[in-house]
């Protein structure tokens, strides 16, 4: 008889855990109590922030329909072009607390102290307390993490699924359990549905990591990471599922799509578009390596004024520590969870900083948040090694290095706001200078048996300082102004163009809030290619940015972002809470609009007659008169103003069922607006534009153009 063949054994390898030092739990507590107060207090400032996202919120807090498809009004007209699940927390918020700023922006702030909980917990089973602990504060403190944890995009959920993903599958590592294994898959699943394939960038790391280092027999791996797919498809996959087979007759349009199918946003416009820059329905990319309309792609993209603020502050030392970790831990056993650890969070950021740097399509800088996870952790296994091995001299000279590296990167990244704290980054660059030759000198000291545990601590009281004074001004900057827009940026001006940073002025154009938005509007002077559709002939109406026309742009130099020149740059209004302009008026592309009293009384009247109160091109534009009305605005066109939705002779019917009461002129879409006809909305919308203008006489309500659609001008509509 053949003997049977031995089961696979292989003992694992782990590094010491000491027991757990009595300070341990009173400072994780005071990290997670500051991190919340961080992203907590004064939430309210920012108003309704991406009104956007906000209309939605309000839209799902009222149908449990608009909560499953993430739709832009409770009539479910159309979605957000985002899968729903980031909302989903903020729609219950609202239906608990009632519809405020707080109440939308709570959840986000909660899932920012969620996220830095778990990091540290997750850094911490490995490598112990100190090191979750600079984990945990790095990342609570990267500049972009504290706009996007006190903000409204699908961003925080993100992060905090992905976190949390990062756990599981240490977890499952550490042991080889497949109950761990199943658990990284539903979370990455989620973390699908909060910004879709973004959450998979990370897969390559987490997969890799665990073949090499799970304490399994190779098929028992496979196996694992079988089940780690099949809960990502189904936990990820169950509400595309519902989207695709639902009767498209009897749900809203799929926003962002050309097809009305959640399929073509998924692998176009919020997908493969995102990196080759063929985004149909959007306003498109920049080339390879040239200042296109989303910024220069390439290796350096993410220290460059655009990016570097937000979140490379200690992306230097990330590296180092990386590529060191790797070298050091090539001849240790397989299971060696040092080396797992730096695949996973090392391929975490070099697999999401290098999408981001090659991407042709829409980027943003807050995107940039799903860095902050990686770099707190390299961070936090960087220090906590050199600290171990702080008598051996490869450890020395590299801390030395990672000091000195930090010191100087955050001296030209605070270079690039000379008026701001001017003397932060001598103070940086000087204390840097300091804590690089005392980390040698006191080092070498301790070799020598001279230096106690109290000296050596010298050093690195003063590293710390060199790591995070740089993220924490800008962290306390960004935390101390509001925010409102499509489009916002962390930290104060660095003197960056369009992609991120708005028009001049700030809070009105795309990328800023309140005068912070980064200065030199378009690269290259103006969009290439022009907005979509080739924009408004003959320029913006009145001379302003979109929301201009009839005398409905902010003039001057306004707190929320208005343009000069006597018009206005999407945004031109305030919003809940916010720093507001004089009168109200159109929102835009980027932008909600502000309706005054006068006109939200007038949306009002009648309102429970009709299915919708208004429709508008442009989410943005419709969002302002939703939030303020609380009743379901039609946006035309989605959030570009560029969706296939509705058609012509369906805007038709409706108006001609009595389900429509106003259209609502000028701002983005409207008529005589920037997506009036030949603008820069849809050929649908604008044929929609133009055929209100036909048949609908116009009145003004303050700054405001409306057409009454149910008294047609002179015959049959």
């Amino acid at each position: 008889m053949i003997a049977a063949e031995p089961s696979y054994t292989e003992p694992s390898y782990t590094e010491p855990s000491p027991a757990e030092p009595s300070w341990a739990r009173p400072a994780t507590a005071a990290l997670l109590a500051s991190t919340a107060l961080l992203y907590i207090w004064g939430l309210g400032a920012s108003g309704w922030a991406n009104s956007f996202y906000s209309a939605a919120v309000q839209a799902g807090s009222v149908s449990w329909k608009a909560f499953l498809f993430g739709s832009s009004d409770a009539a479910n007209s159309i979605t957000v072009d985002k899968s729903p699940l980031s909302l989903w927390p903020m729609m219950l918020s609202v239906r608990v607390f009632g519809l405020s700023s707080w109440s939308i922006l709570l959840p986000q702030a909660l899932e920012g102290v969620a996220a830095v909980a778990v990091l540290t917990a997750t850094i911490r089973r490995w490598f112990g307390v100190a090191a979750g602990l600079i984990a945990g504060a790095a990342m609570a403190l990267t500049p972009v993490a504290v706009l996007m944890f006190r903000f409204n995009n699908p961003d925080a959920a993100l992060v905090l699924l992905l976190v949390g993903a990062m756990y599981a599958v240490t977890r499952a590592i550490e042991g080889g359990r497949l109950r761990w294994s199943v658990a990284t898959g539903v979370l990455l699943g989620l973390a699908f549905l909060a910004k879709e394939l973004q959450a998979f960038v990370v897969i390559p790391a987490i997969v890799g990591a665990f073949l090499v280092a799970a304490p399994l027999a190779p098929v028992r791996r496979l196996l694992h990471v079988a089940a780690m797919g099949a809960a990502t498809l189904v936990s990820g996959g169950w509400w595309v599922a519902i989207v695709e087979l639902w009767p498209a007759s009897s749900r809203p349009y799929i926003g962002g799509s050309q097809d009305n199918t959640f399929l073509d946003v998924l692998f176009g416009y919020n997908g493969l578009g995102r990196l080759t820059g063929d985004e149909t329905g959007s306003v498109g990319g920049g080339p390879t390596g040239s200042a296109g309309r989303w910024g220069a792609t390439g290796v350096g993209r993410m220290f460059n004024a655009q990016f570097g603020g937000q979140a490379s502050w200690l992306l230097p030392a990330a590296m180092l520590v990386t590529v060191a970790g790797m070298i050091a831990t090539l001849r240790r056993p397989r299971t060696d969870r040092h080396r797992a650890a730096l695949m996973l969070w090392g391929g975490w950021l070099v697999l999401t900083a290098g999408v981001f740097s090659l991407s042709k399509g829409i980027i943003h800088e807050y995107y940039a948040v799903a860095l902050a996870p990686a770099l707190g952790a390299l961070v936090g296994i960087g220090a906590t090694w050199a600290w171990r091995r702080r008598t051996e001299p490869a450890a020395l000279v590299l801390g030395a290095i990672g000091v000195a590296g930090t010191a100087v990167w955050a001296f030209v990244l605070l270079g690039r706001t000379p008026d701001w704290l001017p003397w932060l980054r001598w103070a940086v660059l000087s204390t840097g200078a300091a804590a690089s030759a005392a980390v040698l000198g006191i080092g070498w000291w301790a070799r020598r048996g001279g230096a106690t545990r109290t000296v050596i601590a010298v050093p690195a009281t003063l590293a710390a300082l060199v790591v995070f004074a740089g993220p924490f001004a800008f962290s306390l900057s960004t935390a101390a102004q509001p925010h409102t827009g499509s489009i916002v940026t962390a930290g104060p001006q660095t003197g960056g163009g369009f992609p991120g940073g708005g028009f001049p002025g700030g809070g009105g154009g795309p990328g800023g809030s309140q005068g912070r938005g980064q200065t030199g509007g378009f690269p290259n002077g103006g969009p290439p290619g022009g907005f979509p559709n080739g924009g408004p002939p003959g320029g913006f109406p009145g001379g302003g940015g979109p929301g201009g026309s009839q005398g409905r742009g902010q003039t001057g130099g306004g707190s929320n972002g208005a343009g000069s020149n006597g018009g206005g740059v999407p945004g031109g209004g305030s919003q809940q809470g916010a720093p507001s302009n004089t009168g109200g008026g159109a929102g835009g592309l980027l932008n909600a609009s502000t309706p005054s009293a006068e006109l939200t009384a007038l949306l009002l009247d009648d309102a429970d007659e009709y299915t919708w109160v208004a429709a508008t091109v442009g989410a943005n534009e419709a969002s302002g008169y939703q939030l303020a009305t609380e009743r379901p605005v039609m946006p035309l066109g989605g959030f570009n103003g560029s969706d296939p939705s509705p058609t012509l002779a369906g805007f038709r019917q409706l108006v001609a069922a009595g389900k429509i009461h106003y259209f609502i002129g000028g701002g983005f879409g409207g008529p005589g607006g920037f997506g009036g006809p030949g603008g820069g909305s849809s050929s649908t919308t604008s044929a929609i534009s133009s055929w209100v203008q036909e048949h609908f006489e116009a009145t003004t309500v303050g700054n405001v153009t409306l057409y009454d659609l149910t008294q047609p001008a002179g015959g049959d509509s």
